[in-house]
C-alpha cells in the first residue's frame, strides 16, 4: 500500500519527538513539505513514491507558481524534500527502526576563526621592568592555577592594553 504524502508531516514530528531532528531542522522539513503539497495533484498526494519518481515535473511547476523566489531557495527546498523522503523511507515505514536511528552530531564552529585571532608572533616581550611603582596599578590575584601580579601604567593607551591582552591570551592553556 502506498503511504500518502502528508504521511510526512507526521514523521517529521516523530523524529522531532524522538530526537532524531532538532526543532530548526523540523520545521524547515515541514516547510519544504507544505511547499510541495501545494504543487501536486490528487494521485501525487496519495503516494510519496509518485512524488519521488516525478520530483523533476512537480520542481518544474514549483518555479513557474513561485516565480518571485530564488532558484537557490527552491532548491533547497527540494533537497530538503528529498532527505524527508529518504529517511522516511528508511525509518519511517517501520517506526520500530527508528530507535537504530544514529543522528550525525554537526561540529559546531569556533567562535575566532583563524584570521580574527590576534598575531602573536608580533609581540616583543618588555626586557626591561619599571621602576615607577607611584605611577602604576599593582594589581596582585589568587587564580586556580597559582599567582598573578600584574603593574600596569595609570596613564595606558589603548594599544598597549590591547598588546598585554594580547599576550595574557596567548599564554592560557585550554583545557
Amino acid at each position: 500500500m502506498a503511504e500518502k504524502f502528508t504521511s510526512l508531516y507526521d514523521f517529521v514530528d516523530f523524529a522531532r519527538a524522538n530526537r532524531k531532528y532538532p526543532d530548526n531542522t523540523a520545521n524547515n522539513l515541514k516547510s519544504a513539505i507544505k511547499i510541495f503539497e501545494k504543487e501536486l495533484n490528487t494521485e501525487e498526494l496519495k503516494s510519496i513514491h509518485m512524488v519521488e519518481d516525478s520530483i523533476g515535473e512537480i520542481f518544474r511547476s514549483l518555479v513557474i507558481a513561485h516565480k518571485d523566489k530564488s532558484i537557490v531557495s527552491l532548491n533547497t527546498y527540494k533537497g530538503r524534500l528529498l532527505k524527508v523522503i529518504k529517511d522516511y523511507k528508511r525509518y519511517g515505514a517501520d517506526p520500530a527502526k527508528m530507535q537504530s536511528w544514529v543522528v550525525k552530531q554537526k561540529n559546531s564552529t569556533p567562535l575566532l576563526i583563524k584570521k580574527d585571532k590576534p598575531d602573536t608572533k608580533k609581540i616583543i616581550l618588555s626586557k626591561v621592568i619599571h621602576e615607577g611603582v607611584d605611577n602604576c596599578h599593582k594589581i596582585s590575584l589568587c587564580l586556580a592555577c597559582g599567582y598573578a601580579e600584574i603593574s600596569i601604567p595609570k596613564n595606558i593607551s589603548t594599544q598597549d592594553a590591547k598588546t598585554i591582552k594580547s599576550i595574557i591570551d596567548s599564554l592560557s592553556i585550554d583545557k
